[in-house]
């Protein structure tokens, strides 16, 4: 597998001293059972969703409302013929209290640009758009491949309380599967997720821009991903 800055961490193995219920930007991989494609095809190097990849958009589309008590914002995200890329904002709540105000890896902090400028986004409604990116071009790809990512600096672990285990990142990617497949199977009783998930924590404005980038670009990038298969 091609590499983006190190190894990813899969859900079992958390980063040491890291509450992820902590207000930061995290980039997610969900893979599909066997890598099946149960989402689609990619054509005229854009996504054709069929109807589970149509549930996949819209259950994804619903995580802010349905975790309101969260603070959520939805950023980039790609639906692949047999994965899902996102990068999901947790941003301050009653459940990561901070204990410092040096929190490098909140959503200002991903947003801003070394000038101040941010970056013009529709996504700050808490809604997203999985094409409305303004900041990409084709051919600026940018990351060989997330599937080996830097999972964040420890240095910057510690920064919030643990709070409870229904309010972090496994428990939305949790609830997020579990209603797509129950929905899914209504259409294919054989579909199924990966029982892991992928993540990355995002540190900084540049590292942001990086992989939103990568997955603006991934169906266009399609035949040299590391989960393609035909």
């Amino acid at each position: 597998m091609s590499l983006f800055k190190g190894k990813y961490r899969i859900e079992t193995a958390r980063l040491a001293n890291w509450d992820y219920a902590s207000e930061a930007a995290y980039f997610v991989t969900i893979c599909t059972k066997n890598r099946y494609h149960y989402f689609g095809k990619i054509e005229n190097d854009e996504i054709t969703l069929n109807d589970i990849g149509i549930i996949v958009r819209d259950e994804w589309l619903k995580t802010p409302a349905l975790r309101q008590d969260m603070n959520l914002m939805l950023d980039e995200f790609a639906i692949m013929p047999n994965h899902f890329h996102c990068i999901i904002f947790i941003d301050n709540n009653k459940y990561n209290t901070p204990i410092t105000t040096n929190n490098t890896t909140g959503r200002d902090a991903m947003l801003a640009s070394p000038n101040n400028t941010g970056i013009a986004s529709p996504h700050n409604t808490g809604i997203a758009s999985p094409h409305n990116t303004g900041i990409a071009s084709p051919h600026n790809t940018g990351i060989a491949s997330p599937d080996n990512t830097n999972i964040g600096d420890p240095s910057i672990a510690s920064l919030r309380k643990f709070g409870p285990q229904s309010k972090n990142l496994s428990a939305i990617i949790r609830g997020f599967k579990s209603s797509v497949t129950k929905l899914a199977h209504e259409i294919n009783p054989d579909f199924g997720w990966q029982e892991r998930f992928h993540d990355h924590i995002i540190k900084n404005h540049e590292s942001y821009v990086h992989i939103r980038n990568y997955i603006i670009n991934n169906p266009v990038n399609w035949k040299e991903d590391t989960f393609y298969s035909v």
